[in-house]
């Protein structure tokens, strides 16, 4: 019995990929709650990296438990370019996952679809605003919640430019703004956001072109204006203030070394 063949077909189509397009918008927002700036200090980094084991009983008498000013200068991300316009920045991932977490709560988008599609263009982002001194009391992540002292970078009136590439055809410029500006409600950007349920800080909106207190904003919170408030900073409130001033008192009586 002859063997038999399969016949084959030649006339398969081939495979059509269509050109992905994307797109550009600058969008500014606007701060409408303060913005806490809250990094992992380079010291905390260097503990995790090599610790530096228990102190001695009298490495703890020589030396504060916590140094504010040292912890407050150390708690935002900074801009090293000099030639930067301003000397604060935040990750350029913040505003993006603030926009994938409200697409929870906004119908017709989801997280992850959002996580594809759009970008926010580069790795910092300058912030405009001047910077002050916040002291709080915190509690640790431990078994025991153990109550602790932060001192953070606070800016009371902040706005960044930023600059997102999505995929043009499932997403518009519309949408963009809308889910930012949602984001700005439901989420926020920095500590004590309203992400966390906890806090307001971080909070923002959407400012139209040419928007005079963004303008304001930018014209006396640059990175000049930023450098003397980090220099000499100044208490956010009257807690901070009491905190700092019986500080700088008990560092001074005791004879205290900082860094």
């Amino acid at each position: 019995m002859a063997p038999t063949t399969r016949a084959t077909s030649s006339s398969t189509a081939p495979i059509e990929i269509p050109e992905i397009t994307t797109d550009t918008v600058e969008v500014a927002i606007i701060g409408r709650t303060p913005l806490i700036l809250n990094r992992i200090s380079e010291k905390a980094r260097h503990e995790f990296t090599l610790p530096s084991g228990r102190k001695t009983a009298a490495e703890k008498a020589s030396t504060p438990k916590h140094d504010l000013l040292a912890e407050f200068r150390a708690s935002p991300y900074m801009l090293i370019d000099p030639e930067a316009p301003t000397l604060l920045a935040i990750p350029a991932a913040a505003p993006k996952k603030a926009m994938m977490t409200a697409a929870l709560e906004v119908p017709g988008a989801r997280k992850a679809q959002i996580g594809r599609l759009v970008t926010v263009l580069g790795e910092y982002l300058p912030v405009y605003g001047v910077p002050k001194m916040i002291v709080s009391i915190v509690r640790d992540a431990d078994m025991n919640r153990t109550p602790n002292v932060r001192a953070r970078v606070i800016i009371p009136r902040w706005t960044v430019i930023v600059p997102i590439r999505f995929l043009v055809g499932a997403l518009n410029p519309a949408s963009i703004v809308r889910l930012l500006n949602a984001a700005g409600t439901v989420s926020g950007i920095g500590d004590w956001r309203a992400e966390k349920g906890a806090g307001d800080y971080g909070s923002f909106e959407i400012a139209m072109p040419g928007d005079p207190e963004v303008e304001a904003i930018i014209a006396e919170g640059g990175r000049a204006a930023q450098q003397a408030a980090m220099d000499e900073p100044q208490p956010y409130d009257p807690e901070t203030s009491d905190i700092l001033s019986w500080f700088t008192r008990e560092i001074q009586r005791r004879g205290l070394s900082t860094s």
